[in-house]
């Protein structure tokens, strides 16, 4: 994938039609991730003080991480300079990560990073076909009620925002649904 440059069409004003799709696919992307972070923001008031998800907390920014190549367009037009200019951070943690820690790409980081440390659930099929609901937590949070015994709803449900972004970026291209690692996106990978 090809890490845009200035003057390619973004920053010049050009009006090239896959500047223009890119730009209305980033212009989606950012509504879906908009509506991530408020549903995020309600369980996240809902289990409080139990989640250790924080500022300086880096124990899910793990290396090799992927994401749809939508996503990945989304990190080049928001982060080109970055992307161009800077260097990965050393492999073993995700390369957007600072020295210092911190997420470069906070504002306009990936949907699996939003919604890592919730009480999570999924459906998945288990033996001969049935389905079967599993749940998960980040087990650096603190002890609260088992994941298990948790509301349907006080849950974040993995399946409905993964087929969105699947839907988008099934409207580009041919259609794959190719995943991107974030590594990769560096000039100096």
């Amino acid at each position: 994938m090809k890490v845009r440059k200035p003057g390619d069409g973004f920053d010049d004003g050009e009006a090239t039609a896959p500047a223009m799709e890119e730009a209305s696919l980033c212009e989606e992307l950012n509504r879906v991730y908009e509506a991530v972070d408020l549903a995020a923001e309600a369980l996240i008031r809902l289990h409080g003080p139990r989640l250790r998800c924080r500022r300086g907390c880096r124990a899910c920014c793990i290396d090799g991480l992927t994401v749809f190549e939508v996503e990945a367009m989304y990190i080049q037009h928001r982060h080109a300079r970055l992307l161009e200019e800077e260097e990965a951070h050393p492999e073993g943690a995700c390369a957007f990560l600072s020295p210092e820690g911190d997420c470069r790409i906070h504002e306009s980081r990936p949907y699996v990073c939003r919604t890592q440390g919730l009480p999570l659930r999924w459906i998945e099929e288990a033996s001969e076909g049935e389905m079967v609901e599993l749940r998960d937590i980040c087990p650096i949070n603190d002890p609260g009620p088992p994941v298990e015994e948790l509301p349907e709803r006080a849950c974040w449900s993995i399946g409905p925002v993964e087929e969105c972004l699947a839907r988008l970026q099934g409207s580009r291209d041919d259609g794959r649904l190719r995943r991107i690692r974030l590594r990769s996106l560096f000039r100096h990978s």
